[in-house]
């Protein structure tokens, strides 16, 4: 369908009928930009954010400490 016979067809229907068409529309671009959110990738971006307590703690006991804080 082409835009401008959609936009002529739009605008011949009742109101609520374009009330519905703009909330059908809302509704798919809520959906299509939840998707582009969830290929987002993960990242590591976090790494070596600890790397300034190597030398005071091991990994294990930093694994006990963040099991301690939850």
């Amino acid at each position: 369908m082409e835009i401008h016979s959609f936009i002529s067809d739009f605008e011949d229907v009742p109101k609520n009928i374009q009330e519905q068409v703009f909330d059908y529309f809302e509704y798919l671009m809520t959906k299509y930009k939840n998707k582009e959110k969830q290929k987002k990738k993960f990242s590591f971006d976090w790494e070596g954010g600890l790397s300034e307590l190597k030398n005071e703690y091991t990994s294990v006991e930093l694994q006990h400490h963040a099991n301690d804080l939850r």
